[in-house]
């Protein structure tokens, strides 16, 4: 068997064209130019490339972008200070801090601060509480650029079982959230799924990723996931971006369950193309747009 390509940077270029339509529409009709504001406190190499790539796809799509670096010692409270100023601005409808942070800045406590109205990322506790209750006002980006990959390449997982791997709140615990819901804002076959969420602490991890009709790993170790884990015939998901000697790897080793999976995303050029391009359809939600094929 030979895995499905899952290409990331195909679909997100098709959602983008749909979103520099509406973009287009929305200001057209008489709606603010929808604007993002990134905030990249330091200087992380890893950092600053993602917030370039963001920014270049915001223009792309015709949203106004800003990138206000901050300095390595930025305080806690000027960094509450400088989001304040932001959450004020009428012109900026999405807020952006670029983590990781430096190590004297309370991440949650920033995070907490950003209007939950334009909170682009989804990882406000409102946010986040809303959409455990299937009434997201954003999809968070990475698990809504899965979400598109699957209904775009006409995966369905009702009644599949779906098992994840990585319990971080960015991905796993949403991801578990959203295929497991009755209802899906993306499509009927990307909810209703079986799901289980494994960690560090599962006991004999294989056997459980052995039984996935979808693996979604995000565990964030080079070539974690094996030929061995897979059942022939999965469909696998994988997020990891790893910088290893040999370049960029993911967290599933591509070549060999290649030779296992009936589909799979590859890294680069999977999951991640979709991650800035959801950013960009939550932006243009925020300021009262509507992404329309």
């Amino acid at each position: 068997m030979v895995a499905r390509i899952l290409d990331g940077k195909v679909i997100a270029q098709e959602i983008q064209a749909e979103i520099s339509r509406s973009v287009a529409a929305h200001v057209a009709a008489g709606g603010p130019t929808p604007g993002l504001a990134a905030v990249l406190v330091g200087e992380d190499p890893a950092s600053e490339v993602y917030v370039r790539n963001k920014q270049r796809a915001c223009k792309r799509v015709g949203i106004a972008s800003s990138l206000h670096r901050l300095p390595q010692l930025t305080s806690t409270d000027e960094l509450l200070d400088f989001v304040g100023k932001l959450n004020e601005d009428s012109t900026i409808h999405g807020i952006l801090v670029q983590l990781p942070l430096p190590q004297q800045v309370d991440a949650a406590r920033i995070l907490d601060a950003i209007d939950p109205a334009k909170d682009v990322d989804g990882f406000h506790p409102y946010n986040v509480g809303l959409l455990s209750q299937g009434r997201a006002r954003f999809l968070p980006c990475t698990p809504h650029g899965i979400l598109q990959i699957l209904a775009r390449c006409q995966i369905d997982i009702t009644g599949k079982h779906a098992v994840i791997l990585g319990r971080s709140d960015i991905v796993g615990k949403p991801m578990a959230t959203l295929l497991s819901q009755k209802d899906s804002p993306v499509s009927p076959q990307c909810c209703n799924a079986t799901v289980t969420l494994c960690h560090s602490r599962t006991a004999d991890l294989p056997s459980i990723t052995r039984q996935a009709d979808l693996l979604v790993a995000a565990v964030g170790r080079a070539k974690f996931v094996t030929a061995e884990m897979i059942r022939p015939g999965a469909v696998v998901i994988d997020v990891g971006i790893n910088r290893t000697d040999n370049g960029i790897v993911g967290d599933v080793d591509f070549a060999a369950v290649s030779a296992v999976a009936s589909a799979i995303t590859p890294v680069p050029g999977g999951v991640g193309r979709l991650t800035v391009t959801m950013l960009l359809a939550n932006t243009l939600v925020s300021a009262g747009g509507k992404l329309t094929s």
